[in-house]
């Protein structure tokens, strides 16, 4: 039976607007006392990439191209509509600091500050070359197998 205070977030997209409606959703999760799980995979792992390159070495061609096109982090994301080449998330940035509305990075740490549970897909890593030095502090690299085990027991599972 599942546990009603447990939520599980799959976080796939790597577009600004959909990173925050999960982060919003998962502090929400958390503020009420819930045990969340976000897992990062495929392009959601750009969210919790660290914004400056580090060195890494045994990437193959391919990887090295996901590399150089994936953005890093939070402040270099897309809106996934109305994006007009990148002017749209600075729009939406502006529009959130006059309305008071936390920031992806300020939803981001308060998600830790909250204790969510995040999760980098490490076969995702593989496939697009990243290595665990080049994700944010603070996530656990897993298979599937854990994503689904803590999804098993949640009563709410987003795909976002």
């Amino acid at each position: 039976m599942a546990d009603t205070s447990k939520k599980t977030f799959i976080v796939f997209s790597g577009e600004m607007d959909k990173a925050l409606a999960a982060f919003v959703m998962a502090n929400g999760a958390a503020a009420m006392g819930d045990d969340v799980t976000m897992f990062f995979t495929f392009w959601g792992l750009s969210i919790v990439r660290k914004p400056q390159r580090v060195a890494t070495s045994g990437k193959s061609g391919l990887q090295r191209i996901f590399d150089a096109l994936t953005p890093r982090g939070a402040d270099h994301l897309k809106l996934s509509k109305l994006n007009f080449g990148g002017v749209g998330r600075h729009m939406m940035n502006r529009v959130m600091t006059e309305q008071h509305i936390m920031s992806l990075d300020e939803l981001m740490a308060t998600a830790r500050e909250q204790g969510v549970k995040m999760l980098a897909c490490t076969m995702s890593m593989d496939m697009m070359g990243f290595k665990p030095e080049e994700m944010l502090d603070g996530l656990e690299f897993v298979g599937v197998a854990s994503y689904l085990a803590e999804a098993e027991e949640s009563s709410l599972n987003l795909f976002i």
